[in-house]
């Protein structure tokens, strides 16, 4: 079943997620909201998806970077976004625990600001503590692309969207996206919208 993803103004986007008990995570009806979950973030396509954009305002987000979702991108943009393939995995009662003070910025969207696109500064290397599908603790340390996904639906769960972090003059469709900056590198689009750095968005 595909669930409805609810966009930016619903205001369980905007509420921090309830923690879950092991108990919770144990529940039978859980297995079936993580494939949900899982098959609506498959279906829109996407890289991530947490429990408060399917309007549940709970500590729960799936992640997956298929292989295929990489196969049209210039190996060197991934190369420059530490960007490879992620196998499907549910976190509940995620926290980061450790952020590097290395950044990079990169266009950044999401699922529920449908259509658009900014760029967002974040920290290259993030350390996480969650519980796995089972309630049992795990801890990961993820780069590049990977933690950058997982910054951004950790922040989901505390109420936060990337508008909030990204710098407000690179915010525009995809479509003009793909039209003016599309391989530009991006102090070149900083340059060319104007963008000194002391106009960086909240981080």
């Amino acid at each position: 079943m595909r669930l409805k993803i609810v966009q930016t103004g619903e205001p369980v986007l905007r509420a921090p997620a309830r923690p879950l008990s092991v108990d919770e995570i144990n529940m039978p009806g859980m297995s079936e909201l993580l494939t949900h979950m899982r098959d609506t973030m498959r279906d829109a396509p996407g890289v991530g998806l947490a429990a408060p954009q399917v309007g549940l305002g709970i500590q729960l987000a799936v992640i997956e970077d298929r292989a295929d979702y990489l196969a049209g991108i210039k190996p060197e943009i991934l190369a420059e976004r530490e960007r490879a393939p992620v196998q499907y995995f549910a976190l509940f009662n995620p926290r980061i625990v450790k952020y590097s003070e290395e950044t990079t910025e990169f266009f950044e969207g999401c699922l529920s600001v449908a259509g658009f696109s900014g760029l967002v500064r974040r920290s290259r290397t993030v350390t996480v503590e969650y519980l796995n599908e089972l309630g049992e603790p795990q801890t990961l340390e993820a780069s590049g692309w990977f933690a950058r996904i997982l910054q951004h639906e950790i922040d989901h769960l505390n109420g936060r969207l990337y508008i909030d972090r990204m710098e407000t003059r690179t915010f525009s469709t995809m479509d003009n996206i793909a039209r003016h900056w599309n391989g530009v590198p991006i102090p070149v689009v900083r340059e060319k919208l104007g963008i000194t750095e002391d106009q960086t968005g909240e981080n």
